[in-house]
């Protein structure tokens, strides 16, 4: 093996036939995006109430769209949270749609950018946190509205709003279904991988192996006293 053999043969895995089974590209859509995003959270209260400070999380942003890329039938946002399974909203626009979104809200968009701005905004969101925010607020109905928002220091601007719906019983049951089948398989394929560089590197240098896995014992052995430690004293 060359070098970039070696390196494929170590760090790389195929993971594409596990995403195919993603319950999100039902329908025949196709899925352009997905990060991990920072967003507050918040729950709608009551008009006349304080407004209460709301929770940051980590969020998993997936953008899909049905048809063509460049020339999208309509585009889906999925937001899910691995902190919260139950967690799954979408917004899903046509251009129809999305015409009363550029009348309501001024936009100076089009259908056709409207993805490329979403991609721009959830980027922006992670590049930059301070500067550009996604505010999450869940309603009461079951419904929750996505507000992006640029912090120019002395005010904020709102930039773009979505409204997203709360997902089916039946489509977070197979959300979750399928993470958990997914990372289960990622699991025993990495494991499957760290056999087989175990072998490897019996085979060209078996001290080194050796060397490796007493400083793994030593480590998990480690974590194990710390953990015990810190159990000991928080029942204190």
């Amino acid at each position: 093996m060359n070098k970039n053999e070696v390196n494929n043969f170590l760090c790389q895995f195929d993971f594409s036939a596990l995403e195919e089974l993603d319950p999100s590209l039902a329908d025949g859509y196709t899925a352009c995006y997905r990060k991990e995003v920072p967003f507050e959270i918040k729950v709608e209260q009551a008009k006349d109430g304080p407004q209460e400070i709301g929770s940051l999380e980590v969020i998993t942003v997936k953008l899909l769209t049905l048809g063509e890329e460049s020339k999208p039938k309509r585009i889906k946002i999925e937001l899910t949270c691995e902190a919260d399974l139950f967690f799954h909203f979408t917004q899903t626009v046509d251009e129809r749609s999305f015409e009363a979104m550029q009348t309501s809200q001024k936009l100076m968009i089009n259908f056709s950018e409207y993805l490329e701005v979403l991609i721009k905004m959830f980027n922006s969101c992670i590049g930059d946190p301070h500067s550009f925010l996604a505010v999450l607020t869940v309603k009461k109905d079951g419904k929750a509205r996505l507000d992006f928002i640029k912090n120019v220091e002395y005010k904020f601007i709102e930039l773009l709003v979505c409204e997203l719906v709360q997902s089916s019983e039946e489509t977070i049951r197979e959300s979750i279904s399928y993470r958990y089948n997914a990372i289960k398989s990622k699991n025993s394929i990495m494991y499957k991988r760290l056999q087989d560089i175990n072998l490897l590197i019996k085979s060209k240098n078996p001290s080194l192996l050796m060397q490796l896995q007493k400083t793994v014992s030593k480590q998990m052995e480690l974590r194990k006293n710390r953990h015990y430690i810190r159990s000991i004293y928080n029942a204190s």
